[in-house]
């Protein structure tokens, strides 16, 4: 999306296609999750379901969190 004067910007608010896409999954698994209660709702302008990117960042910051770490290859070159 442009504005004038060629400045790209990043939408806050995403359509379900686009909000699963920027957590790099598929449009059907997004909606499972948020069925489920993993993923928030999305909130409604003018009858358009759309999800706030910061929330999906929590999402995904949230998940990082709850995931143990593990040393993996990388680490052991890194000498972690």
């Amino acid at each position: 999306m442009k504005l004038k004067q060629n400045h790209l910007i990043s939408p806050r608010g995403l359509r379900p296609d686009d909000a699963a896409a920027y957590l790099g999954m598929g449009k059907t698994k997004f909606l499972e999750l948020v069925d489920k209660g993993t993923i928030p709702r999305a909130f409604t302008i003018d009858s358009i379901k759309i999800w706030d990117r910061f929330d999906l960042d929590a999402v995904i910051d949230a998940a990082k969190e709850d995931t143990p770490t593990e040393n993996n290859s990388f680490d052991k070159i890194m000498g972690r």
